[in-house]
């Protein structure tokens, strides 16, 4: 899966440096490419509906002057890369919002639960015996505050990271959505 990121890496400048000297007007704005090479976007209109589930009922979005939110994709010939990634803060335990993510991500298949110390350290990848190809997610780890509810495959991955919130009433979450293809998955 290296060659293609690669790869990808490469062909970012090609399809960036036309469009940042037609865009101006505000950093704010996603940038949109479409070439004969392929198509990117880079913008901070991440929301949960772009990573595929709802939003929490009554979640407010939380910005963060050095983490805002992301959606990336970049589509070529040859390799196809997604992430988004958005975070919220709500009122409700975190068991509410684990109980609401756990249902949702059913319908990306068999879901994963995990805890960890921090986002993103819980999950595992490992070979599954599927004849498509696919890997199976599976835990590492399962001792710390952060629960991480995860759904889908290693190349189609929707993932919630759920922990309290530092003020201890209520919860802080990640809805993320990592999508990856590589020429021979067509």
């Amino acid at each position: 899966m290296t060659r293609p990121i690669a790869l990808a890496l490469c062909l970012i400048p090609a399809l960036i440096l036309p469009a940042l000297a037609q865009q101006s007007d505000t950093q704010d704005k996603p940038l949109d490419v479409s070439s004969s090479m392929g198509d990117l976007h880079v913008g901070k209109d991440a929301d949960a509906r772009a990573a595929g589930l709802p939003a929490y009922p009554g979640a407010m979005a939380k910005h963060e002057d050095d983490n805002e939110p992301l959606n990336f994709a970049l589509l070529t010939e040859g390799v196809g890369l997604k992430l988004v990634v958005a975070k919220y803060e709500s009122d409700d335990a975190p068991a509410k919002v684990i109980a609401f993510y756990r249902e949702k991500l059913k319908k990306y298949g068999k879901v994963v639960e995990c805890h960890s110390q921090k986002k993103g350290s819980g999950v595992e990848v490992h070979d599954s015996e599927d004849s498509s190809g696919s890997k199976e997610l599976k835990c590492d780890d399962s001792s710390g505050p952060v629960t991480e509810l995860k759904g889908g495959t290693e190349d189609d991955q929707h993932i919630v990271a759920i922990e309290p919130r530092d003020s201890g009433k209520g919860s802080s979450f990640a809805i993320v959505y990592v999508y990856s293809r590589k020429k021979g998955d067509l």
